[in-house]
């Protein structure tokens, strides 16, 4: 069957490159697409990158990913979207769009007839997530953010669903694997699954990390994924995995008080007791110091490390295993 996005056509044992554009009302976005339609039919997996600004290992993978597979290699069909959100990645570096201050990973599937974010958002649905059997979102800590790598998925009411999911997150290897109960709000993976089709989000790397290397854990863990889908045989190269895949649960998340400047005592990886204080934001005009206390007892898995943050920024999330 012919792979075709807009005007990229890939014929079965084919691989397309280019770009399509997006209209997003007040402008434009030129949005890079690679389609590899394999030598035999299997499922449509699609892969997305650059959701957000300033997280480079998901871009950095998913192109990489993009030139070492072929037709010959894949059964199925991949479409891979390493910048899916061209706005924020090369002009905000940030997950907010410099275009409308909105974080497109919250108002998934998005409006056709609304913002530049949201139109985006819907866009993005439209020509590259619809269709897919599967659904795989790049993320990491961007610039200024602590991240221990993890996988995460979305409970539904839907068992076959559901066990899909959490089958595709277990799959990629990872210590970490976060279940979110009900398909609700505005993620990419949640939007997907509300749509019938299975999806998953990986957080791989902190602080704007582009080093080979953790690159390379993302590679590994996708293809481990592929090969768990069917599209892929695995890699002669392929690392072990060391830990078993193991579930958490979240516990607590923890917001900014007010504007001002963050000072945090616990960072992504530390141990942390309910009660205790996790850090201070302090109001550059006057000095006064808000405390910032854990509301659970757990690890902190996601922190932020900027020193500029405002009224009800996310500061940290806790999680403990489920066991």
């Amino acid at each position: 069957m012919t792979l075709t996005i807009g005007p990229l056509r890939a014929e079965p044992g084919q691989k397309t490159r280019g770009s399509l554009t997006a209209d997003l009302g007040t402008t434009t976005a030129d949005v890079p697409l690679i389609l590899v339609n394999g030598s035999r039919p299997g499922p449509r997996v699609v892969i997305t990158g650059g959701v957000h600004g300033g997280e480079f290992i998901g871009i950095d993978a998913a192109t990489h990913l993009a030139g070492l597979l072929e037709p010959d290699d894949v059964t199925g069909q991949l479409v891979i979207c390493p910048v899916a959100n061209p706005p924020a990645v090369y002009g905000g570096r940030l997950n907010i769009s410099p275009l409308d201050g909105v974080n497109i990973n919250r108002i998934f599937p998005g409006d056709k007839e609304g913002g530049p974010t949201e139109r985006m958002a819907a866009w993005l649905f439209e020509y590259v997530i619809n269709g897919a059997d599967a659904y795989v979102d790049l993320h990491s800590g961007g610039i200024d953010q602590h991240l221990l790598d993890f996988v995460g998925y979305r409970v539904t009411s839907d068992t076959e669903l559901t066990t899909k999911n959490k089958t595709m997150a277990h799959a990629v290897g990872y210590e970490r694997v976060m279940p979110r109960p009900l398909p609700d709000g505005g993620n990419s993976h949640a939007a997907a699954n509300r749509q019938g089709i299975p999806g998953i989000l990986i957080e791989t790397g902190q602080l704007g990390d582009r080093d080979p290397a953790t690159v390379r854990r993302l590679l590994d863990g996708l293809c481990r994924l592929l090969h768990h889908l069917g599209v892929i045989e695995a890699p002669q190269n392929l690392a072990p995995v060391t830990v078993q895949p193991r579930e958490w649960v979240w516990t607590g998340e923890i917001v900014s008080p007010v504007a001002g400047l963050w000072y945090p005592d616990a960072i992504a990886g530390d141990e942390v007791t309910e009660g205790q204080t996790i850090g201070r934001v302090i109001d550059p005009a006057d000095g006064t110091e808000h405390k910032v206390a854990a509301p659970a007892t757990g690890t902190v898995i996601y922190g932020m490390n900027g020193l500029t943050v405002r009224l009800g920024m996310l500061l940290a999330e806790i999680a403990v295993p489920r066991d």
